[in-house]
């Protein structure tokens, strides 16, 4: 049948000379538009039939066209595509920075202590699990550790606002989630110096890229914050013109971001920070993306999905990715728990420890940053933390939206239409 077209295409070039070649097969932002397509109606479906969260259906249609299954999607149309999930990543995280707030943690030291405990357990957990049951040594154990030491922050607030959810676990998930990234971006900027000592022995870039990594990032979310803000305050408040000068200060840190070699997400949940910080006179309060959330939340989880090495999963593999996730989640829930017990009671403080268990495309950004310094080794040294990523991209939303539903947060049926 393709011989057949391809013969009638050619004798119609024969006499239209403006036709292009038939094509051997679809144009890239073909499949990714039509892939975008297909995550859309999984999702929504997946929610309406099932009452499922929509990013699993997201996730889900992404891996079965990826190379693990299906392969429309080959390694080449991710490459192209993985700057768009790039800017969607970091334009959640700007607002998962937005909403780390500082007045209430000096407030309330407990919620600091808490989110110190649950992503120091974590780490400690994964990275002894790492080393003495996978047998990884001990710079890719701190890797894996730091990966998936924190809570996915996308998850979070795209199931808060899918719930519509509002009160004391959903505040404190989201706080205790930006504190995680936080933390987990300092640790992963620290692991990139030892992972130079292990595999090059090189003590200067051991030094020197854990401070150009955390500085260039710092300077790059302070720059572009203080940009919006001054543009932001000369336009009308809460109009348009403020959203549209939020996200071109962000696309531009993306850009810088890009140009000097730090990751993304980093750049963008600093420059969030910063906003947050600076808005003194809260210019910025009341401008956020709550559609473009869900829009950015189809690309993102879709490309995340595609992006998941089922490929290369064995049957230990998986097990092993199944050890990690029970390993993180108890040291998660067990730090929550220790902590917080005249903050928040033991029943609210047992739903906490179930809404910050996500893992998701922040761990699968964080290891393909990794895996471009040494590629040779990172790609069986990272498959650990990229499958466990693939199981919670599925179970994680689950346990979030579980938490806010339990805590009688959720204010809207669990099948109305996102926000």
């Amino acid at each position: 049948m393709t011989s057949g077209l391809r013969s009638i295409w050619e004798a119609l070039q024969d006499r239209l000379f403006f036709l292009p070649p038939m094509p051997e097969q679809a144009d890239p932002l073909v499949l990714m538009a039509l892939l975008l397509v297909a995550g859309l109606l999984v999702g929504e479906g997946l929610h309406r039939a099932l009452g499922l969260s929509r990013i699993v259906g997201y996730v889900l249609a992404g891996a079965l066209a990826g190379p693990g299954a299906l392969n429309w999607l080959d390694r080449e149309t991710l490459a192209l595509a993985r700057p768009v999930a790039d800017a969607a990543l970091g334009l959640l995280l700007l607002e998962t920075g937005r909403n780390l707030d500082l007045g209430w943690l000096r407030a309330n030291p407990a919620l600091l202590r808490t989110a110190a405990a649950e992503s120091g357990l974590a780490f400690a957990g994964v990275f002894v699990f790492a080393l003495v049951v996978v047998g990884l040594s001990p710079a890719w154990s701190a890797a894996t550790a730091a990966i998936t030491m924190t809570s996915a922050p996308a998850v979070v607030l795209l199931t808060a606002e899918e719930c519509r959810a509002q009160g004391q676990v959903t505040q404190r998930t989201l706080l205790l989630t930006a504190i995680s990234c936080a933390l987990a971006f300092v640790v992963f900027a620290l692991v990139l110096g030892l992972i130079h000592a292990e595999e090059a022995g090189d003590g200067l870039n051991a030094l020197i890229h854990p401070l150009w990594v955390l500085g260039g990032g710092a300077l790059i979310g302070v720059l572009c914050a203080r940009l919006a803000l001054a543009l932001a305050a000369r336009q009308e408040a809460g109009g348009g013109g403020q959203v549209f000068v939020l996200v071109a200060a962000a696309l531009l840190a993306i850009g810088l971001a890009r140009m000097a070699a730090v990751p993304v997400f980093l750049s963008l949940f600093l420059m969030g920070v910063a906003v947050g910080q600076f808005d003194q006179q809260r210019v910025l309060a009341y401008t956020s993306l709550p559609q473009g959330h869900w829009i950015l939340a189809i690309v993102l989880f879709v490309v995340t999905g595609a992006m998941l090495p089922l490929e290369d999963a064995t049957g230990l593999m998986l097990l092993q990715a199944l050890g990690l996730i029970v390993v993180r989640g108890l040291a998660k829930f067990a730090g929550v728990m220790a902590t917080g017990k005249n903050d928040l009671p033991a029943g609210r403080r047992r739903l906490l420890g179930l809404g910050v268990q996500p893992l998701s495309a922040t761990a699968v950004f964080m290891a393909a940053e990794l895996a471009a310094f040494y590629p040779e080794v990172s790609a069986q040294a990272l498959l650990l933390p990229l499958l466990a990523a693939a199981v919670m991209e599925f179970i994680g939303p689950q346990l979030c939206r579980r938490a806010f539903v339990l805590a009688g947060e959720a204010a809207l049926p669990n099948r109305e239409p996102p926000p």
